[in-house]
């Protein structure tokens, strides 16, 4: 059999979800409008959340680099997807597939242990607040964003050259979205079952650990909260909980679904509709369960567009 992609020449076909809808205009203008919604919300929170002062404190910091990795993450894979639609090209380079792999990967992996520390924030918070600013120091915090990022960076570089590394048959058509692993491996001209076995051991290990801390921490919360005299504290806790619970709950069960749930289980179908949930739809709705749940966030909204739109009246006067 041929093989075809040591060829500086070579290249995958991308067979997303676009070109095998019943209804892809439709489709297409939603996912942009998706895209936009992810652009603006995620940029407007990072916005407010670095010139408001008020949210200079950790929960914020967190909740910044969470929807810094949204906007890359679907920026890494909806602008070349609408496009590629739209002029009716759906190539991607080997080079191209690979840096696509290991960012979507990286950015996700970083997601995955940013969400365990944001519980462990919030754990802190609610059931040691007198130790709050100790315990979350600047440092600290940093350090848990530093982690995320260099663990998740270091894993996946590794995974992308492995899986990129297979010879890959005459078929170069990609039924997903994106170039993730799981549909990679299946052209590949060689026997991937001990790959995939280390694949799924490092989704579980990498999953798991992190989707265990965050339910003890909130397990822990609960127990707290329910006995908290206050009602207005009590039903605080529980909105920025619920908040937190349900971002945790749409990443977890998608990755959950992609990487651990066997090949078995799997259809091109459900795979690119689970890929357009974690990498479009997530990341648009991220900032809004957040935003619009909490009340520092909206009042800081207020504030700095209130500030802006003072000074664009200014100058027209």
């Amino acid at each position: 059999m041929d093989f075809w992609n040591s060829s500086l020449g070579s290249g995958f076909i991308l067979m997303g979800i676009l070109n095998n809808s019943g209804s892809p205009e439709l489709l297409c203008a939603t996912i942009t409008i998706l895209y936009m919604l992810a652009l603006t919300s995620n940029g407007l929170l990072l916005l407010v959340i670095t010139i408001d002062v008020r949210l200079h404190m950790p929960m914020y910091l967190l909740l910044g680099q969470l929807s810094f990795m949204d906007l890359l993450f679907t920026s890494v894979v909806t602008p070349k997807a609408l496009v590629d639609f739209l002029h009716q090209e759906n190539t991607i380079s080997f080079g191209g597939c690979a840096l696509q792999m290991f960012l979507a990967l990286a950015l996700g992996g970083a997601e995955d242990l940013l969400l365990a520390f944001m519980a462990y924030d919030r754990y802190v918070a609610i059931c040691h607040p007198l130790n709050y600013m100790v315990l979350m120091r600047p440092r600290v915090c940093w350090l848990m964003v530093v982690t995320s990022w260099i663990l998740a960076s270091l894993s996946d570089l590794g995974h992308t050259l492995y899986t990129m590394h297979f010879p890959f048959c005459m078929s170069r058509e990609i039924r997903h979205l994106l170039c993730e692993i799981p549909p990679l491996l299946k052209l590949a001209c060689a026997d991937t079952s001990r790959y995939e076995l280390m694949v799924y051991v490092m989704g579980v290990t990498f999953l798991m650990p992190p989707f265990a801390a965050i339910l003890a921490s909130y397990s822990l919360i609960l127990f707290t909260v329910l006995h908290m005299p206050s009602n207005e504290g009590r039903k605080k806790a529980l909105v920025t909980c619920s908040s937190h619970l349900t971002v945790v709950g749409m990443f977890y069960g998608a990755a959950t679904f992609m990487y651990i749930l066997p090949s078995l289980f799997h259809n091109p179908k459900q795979d690119n509709i689970i890929s357009v949930f974690y990498t479009i739809v997530t990341p648009a709705l991220n900032p809004l369960i957040y935003s619009l749940r909490n009340k520092e966030v909206m009042g800081a909204l207020r504030r700095v567009l209130g500030k802006y739109m003072i000074c664009a009246v200014n100058k027209v006067l």
